[in-house]
């Protein structure tokens, strides 16, 4: 598929899984397309970090379901915190077992899973929705019973993929993005680095690392460097520096119209070639640095 291909089945008001970590392997090309697109009203379900702060700037976001919202290197996603602190998102914030115990729960076609997490913590308090179940063992234990998270669609992205859409990850965790696929019934969508033939999947790692089978997804999109600025190891690490000028942007309404105008105006090949010439202008800028340098010690 492409880009505009995926984005052209969604629906305002769906509730989308974003799969991916923090700052680590999101499928940034389908978010950021997902912004630009005439789409609103979503419920976003995510481990969040920049796909989340990207949506709620866009005014995408009506719910977010979560265990966090960081980048990483920069512990809380600006947009994030300034979304909360104006209360113009709602928030249903989770342990982060208990938000795999409900994408899994959603996978398995259940009502909810019971698990420990959360019990004797406010998260019970500020989501009064939950509700607990006691074991029909002799044990007889209380435990907090997770509800499904069941998505209308959901974005993974993988290090390689065939064109059948079995998917492979290369770095050193699938995250839960296997699960994000299954909770999402049939309209997942997975971006990656490169489609290559069944057989280089084969040869490249080991069975584990065959995340994503094809049953699990509705389409496949290559999209090079298409988790930038995330990480996508071991093709690429996280962009630091076009992360702090990302958070920088958050700063002002000013500073981010500025940020967007340069690298959000257009479709993903225009983004590619903007964050090109901002690592381009970054050498020059430390070559002059160094040259200065040397002529000063001189």
């Amino acid at each position: 598929m492409t880009i505009g291909g995926v984005i052209g089945e969604l629906r305002s008001g769906m509730t989308i899984g974003i799969g991916g970590w923090g700052s680590r392997r999101k499928p940034m090309a389908l978010v950021r397309a997902l912004a630009a697109s005439s789409l609103s009203d979503l419920t976003i379900v995510s481990y969040g970090g920049p796909d989340v702060g990207l949506l709620v700037a866009a005014g995408k976001v009506r719910r977010l379901v979560t265990g966090f919202v960081s980048l990483d290197s920069i512990p809380l996603e600006p947009h994030f915190r300034r979304a909360r602190q104006r209360g113009a998102i709602k928030l249903t914030e989770l342990d982060e077992g208990m938000l795999h115990w409900g994408l899994l729960a959603a996978a398995h076609r259940l009502p909810f899973l019971p698990m420990r997490a959360g019990l004797g913590s406010d998260v019970l308090r500020i989501n009064p929705d939950l509700r607990t179940v006691r074991s029909p063992y002799s044990d007889g234990e209380q435990f907090v019973a997770v509800p499904a998270l069941p998505l209308d669609a959901a974005f993974v992205h993988m290090n390689r993929a065939d064109a059948s859409g079995n998917g492979q990850y290369l770095g050193p965790d699938p995250y839960f993005d296997d699960l994000y696929c299954l909770a999402a019934a049939g309209r997942a969508y997975m971006s990656c680095e490169r489609i290559v033939p069944t057989r280089e999947l084969l040869a490249a790692g080991p069975p584990q690392c065959l995340l994503i089978n094809r049953a699990m997804v509705a389409g496949v999109v290559e999209t090079p460097h298409g988790a930038h600025f995330t990480s996508c190891v071991p093709d690429y690490d996280r962009d630091e520096a076009f992360q702090a000028r990302y958070a920088q942007a958050a700063a002002t309404p000013e500073a981010w119209d500025e940020f967007a105008a340069e690298f959000l105006s257009g479709a993903e090949a225009e983004y590619q070639a903007a964050v090109a010439q901002f690592r381009a202008a970054r050498v020059t800028t430390a070559a002059s640095a160094a040259g200065a340098t040397d002529e000063v010690r001189a």
